[in-house]
């Protein structure tokens, strides 16, 4: 259907009307001269609107990453003065950006500097750090609470503890003032879900300036379905026929400035604008896409677009396509103009980047200053240069909110999650001799207990991987007999790593493992980079040369079956973290799959995976404990001196 009232009656249309008026039987016909004919006019129809100018704010995939966080400032070109212990000049510096704090300071500031302003949040909220963990979505909630959202579309995410989760998040959401609607088109919850009644719409409708506005919720569907936990009663609609139904509903109502509120992925959401009529602007999240200019790549940070992007529909009206990257690092600022016939007739903005009016640098090794005096206006000067920076202020309510949580997470950090059966040993390379708990003849062979169970934990509660990657590196301590708590999965794994999938050849499993020995024993790298896994075991030479280190691999995908020689023919899916994932730490083969884009990341940290496995373990009654020797990824080692573990026992050194 028409998306847009025709701008002018047709000529031949308008000849044809006259003609039926002044229609007659031939008999009565008048025989004077007929008038001089008047010229046609094309007459233009009445507008249904008034042209009016908008301002959108928006955040979307916050992942509960409340607090703000920092990147490290080249301060090479700014000759300052300031120096480390060692007398050489500062060439870096910290600089705290994002966070609600300073997130719902830039969005009162942007709003009260706009006439027409609409404030929303594409999806992804809750999961992905303690905040989430320990609260269960108030943290989130009060603190969105704060920005007060005029619409929240649900994303991926949000049904990661269920249907019931999910209310209990919107619960806390809508147990204030602000009672931000939830917008969800093509979700349809089973009829005995805990968000059948009252909980989700499929669009919300503003006004602005006396204009509406209407603004339409889209999830993701497969991947919400495949890789959330949604009930098993819920479905999820196809998007695109969604949200051109509930276009086509909005616009018979006369509601002609169309938003979709998408947690649907940079790229689908070009896609989705160009197999619609009558959208205007998509907001969308889930792909974590920073879009903008240079400023963001002069930063140290990866811009993937233009901001807006702009396409079109299949009518060929313009669409603006926004996203605003994550981890509440930053907010989208877009201005939209219409004409009065709900055209769009120019977007423009950018993200904009909060930073604080303070910056550290490393003294030495163990002590961390800030920046005083001449030297932090030069870094101040540097930053604020940029449109898309904005030195802020923290709000001292959403201060306070945080400094209330954290002292419950300082609290909850010691609950215990699970038990520890016994004495669990940390190591990189079999025979190393880093565990601090255990014998080195625990080790001997196999290598670490804790970084198999790690990447078996990975796989457990990643519902679409077959195998499980983990480096060594990454898992940093032994695990004692006894109760295990929050704060010691934060202390295994400390890194700021999300959880990633990738799918790969049995063949390019087998060269990532080849790559992985090869960064220690060939390159002088760490031997942080030694591959543990689950659902897949080998045998490793430390002492042939690259390419012939690995042999008799075997799979099990799950360690659902039974052991089976590895497919090089095979797609597998892989999930790791995503540092080795980009190809960090001598992962060379995982590299060129994730630039290209070929990969999904759950945005979980992957100490809460670990958190996930052991709650679920304890929700089975069982203890934390060593796996059994048949799931150990390194099933025998000979030494890069040539000593066989399996037949020596006194094999020296890795």
């Amino acid at each position: 259907m028409m998306h847009r009232l025709s701008r002018a009656v047709t000529t031949a249309t308008l000849g044809s009307l006259l003609l039926i008026a002044g229609c007659s039987d031939s008999s009565d016909r008048d025989n004077t001269p007929a008038e001089p004919e008047v010229p046609e006019v094309p007459v233009e129809p009445e507008p249904s609107g008034q042209a009016i100018d908008l301002t959108l704010l928006h955040l979307n995939d916050h992942h509960s990453h409340i607090a703000a966080e920092s990147f490290g400032f080249d301060a090479t070109g700014l000759n300052l003065a300031t120096t480390t212990e060692a007398g050489e000049p500062v060439q870096e510096v910290d600089v705290s950006y994002g966070g609600f704090p300073m997130l719902v300071t830039l969005f009162n500031e942007l709003a009260a500097n706009a006439e027409h302003v609409i404030k929303l949040h594409a999806g992804d909220a809750v999961t992905g750090t303690l905040y989430y963990s320990l609260f269960n979505g108030r943290a989130d909630a009060e603190v969105m609470n704060q920005i007060c959202f005029d619409a929240f579309a649900l994303g991926n995410h949000e049904f990661d503890d269920g249907d019931a989760g999910l209310a209990n998040f919107l619960d806390f959401l809508n147990s204030g003032a602000c009672e931000t609607p939830t917008l969800a088109a093509n979700v349809v919850p089973g009829p005995d879900s805990a968000i059948a009644e009252g909980y989700i719409e499929p669009y919300t409708i503003v006004e602005r300036g006396g204009e509406q506005i209407g603004i339409i919720g889209i999830d993701i569907a497969g991947k919400t379905k495949n890789s959330s936990r949604p009930d098993e009663g819920t479905e999820f609609l196809d998007e695109t026929e969604t949200a051109q139904q509930f276009i086509d509903e909005l616009t018979d109502m006369g509601v002609n400035k169309i938003v979709l509120l998408t947690h649907y992925g940079y790229q689908n959401d070009l896609a989705l604008a160009q197999n619609l009529t009558g959208v205007d602007v998509i907001v969308g999240g889930d792909s974590h896409s920073l879009l903008g200019d240079d400023t963001f790549a002069s930063l140290g940070f990866n811009p993937v677009g233009e901001y807006p992007t702009l396409t079109t529909d299949t009518d060929g009206n313009t669409v603006c396509v926004v996203q605003a990257w994550e981890y509440a690092h930053l907010l989208g600022q877009l201005e939209v103009s219409f004409d009065a016939e709900g055209v769009v007739t120019s977007c423009n903005g950018m993200p904009v980047m909060p930073v604080a009016d303070s910056f550290s640098f490393e003294f030495n090794d163990d002590e961390t200053r800030t920046l005083g005096g001449n030297d932090a206006l030069a870094v101040r000067n540097a930053l604020e240069a940029e449109d898309e920076i904005a030195i802020t202020m923290e709000d001292a309510t959403t201060v306070q909110l945080l400094a209330g949580f954290n002292e419950e997470v300082a609290v909850l950090e010691q609950t215990i999650i699970g038990s520890v059966a016994e004495d669990i040993c940390l190591e990189r390379f079999p025979n190393e001799g880093r565990s601090s708990l255990c014998d080195i003849s625990a080790t001997y062979n196999m290598g670490s207990d804790i970084s198999n169970i790690v990447a078996k934990a990975f796989m457990t509660v990643t519902p679409t991987a077959d195998i499980g990657i983990q480096n060594g590196g990454g898992v940093r301590v032994d695990v004692a007999a006894g109760d295990f708590t929050i704060a010691d999965a934060f202390t295994l794994l400390p890194f700021s790593n999300t959880l990633v999938t990738l799918e790969m050849t049995g063949q390019e499993v087998i060269d990532v493992l080849e790559d992985a020995l090869a960064n220690a024993l060939d390159d002088g790298g760490s031997t942080g980079s030694y591959p543990y896994a689950s659902g897949l075991r080998y045998a490793v030479d430390a002492s042939q040369p690259f390419g012939s280190r690995v042999s008799n691999v075997e799979v099990n995908p799950r360690v659902a079956g039974d052991w089976m020689p590895i497919d090089v023919a095979a797609v597998y899916t892989v999930v790791t973290n995503d540092f080795i994932a980009s190809g960090q730490d001598g992962y060379d083969t995982f590299g060129p799959i994730f630039d290209a884009g070929n990969f999904e990341d759950t945005f979980t940290e992957y100490a809460q995976g670990f958190i996930d496995y052991v709650e679920q373990l304890t929700e089975m009654g069982l203890p934390l404990s060593k796996l059994p020797v048949e799931e150990y990824s390194t099933q025998s080692y000979i030494g890069s001196d040539g000593c066989d573990h399996s037949t020596a026992s006194d094999c020296q050194g890795f």
